[in-house]
């Protein structure tokens, strides 16, 4: 039996999760630490943590629908890829096994904490980007690749996907950073959503904390849109970053440990 606190402090892990992913992104580096904390294995915690936190994407997808417009071609092209992206990182976690994730784990939060901390120069490199209009006929289709193998990184770990994501979408097509960003929000979703599912038979999913944790992430989200006027998403961004960063070189430091 899982203790009430676990429960209780799980869901404020999520409603932080949710509130940061709707003001500066990177909320699994807050939810998924929190998760290995209370004791649930690496593998598990990452598996549990993806299944809870999708409902936060398809608020974010549905947010920006109107964004969408004109863009049909682009989602049945790049959702699909997103999608198997997503079943593949999935398998891949559950193939290499808890070790294997134990090792890594302390880098995939380390990398994570780096995409956050350069979310804006990416943002500002596409911003520039967009100002040159008329995506050649096809062209668009040399994006699959990386939004694919952005997909696979989604599906394993997920944590800075959405930067990615959207790097790979600003590569190739050239168009206003909000509809790329809309259309970034879908193909996150896809991955999401497939790595879920995935994750269902997986039996490795600890479903007595699922509900609270997606409940958690939606209000966090409900939260943070009614926040944004009145917190500064650039610190809040940072204070993510700085506590990713402290985290991941403490598991990196139990990593490397030379016991007694």
């Amino acid at each position: 039996m899982i203790a009430g606190y676990v429960f209780a402090i799980a869901g404020l892990g999520a409603v932080a999760a949710g509130l940061i992913n709707a003001l500066a992104g990177g909320g699994t580096l807050i939810s998924f630490p929190i998760l290995i904390a209370l004791g649930v294995p690496s593998v598990a915690a990452n598996v549990t943590n993806t299944v809870a936190l999708t409902p936060g994407y398809l608020g974010g997808a549905f947010g920006q629908r109107d964004d969408l417009h004109g863009q049909g071609k682009r989602l049945w092209i790049f959702v699909p890829a997103g999608a198997l992206g997503g079943l593949l990182g999935g398998f891949i976690l559950l193939w290499i096994g808890e070790g294997v994730f134990n090792i890594l784990v302390p880098f995939l939060i380390l990398f994570a904490s780096g995409l956050l901390a350069v979310q804006e120069r990416v943002r500002r490199w596409i911003a520039k980007r967009a100002k040159r209009a008329g995506t050649a006929p096809g062209k668009e289709t040399g994006a699959v690749i990386p939004v694919g193998l952005a997909a696979v990184y989604g599906g394993f770990f997920g944590a800075g996907v959405s930067v990615i994501v959207l790097a790979a979408l600003a590569i190739v097509i050239d168009d206003t950073i909000t509809r790329l960003n809309a259309l970034k929000q879908c193909i996150s979703l896809g991955i999401s959503v497939a790595a879920a599912v995935f994750f269902l038979f997986s039996g490795m999913i600890v479903w007595p904390l699922v509900p609270i944790m997606a409940v958690g992430s939606i209000a966090g989200g409900v939260l943070g849109g009614k926040l944004a006027s009145r917190i500064n998403p650039v610190t809040l961004k940072w204070v993510v970053v700085s506590a990713g960063f402290i985290l991941g070189m403490i598991f990196l430091v139990q990593l490397f440990a030379v016991p007694p």
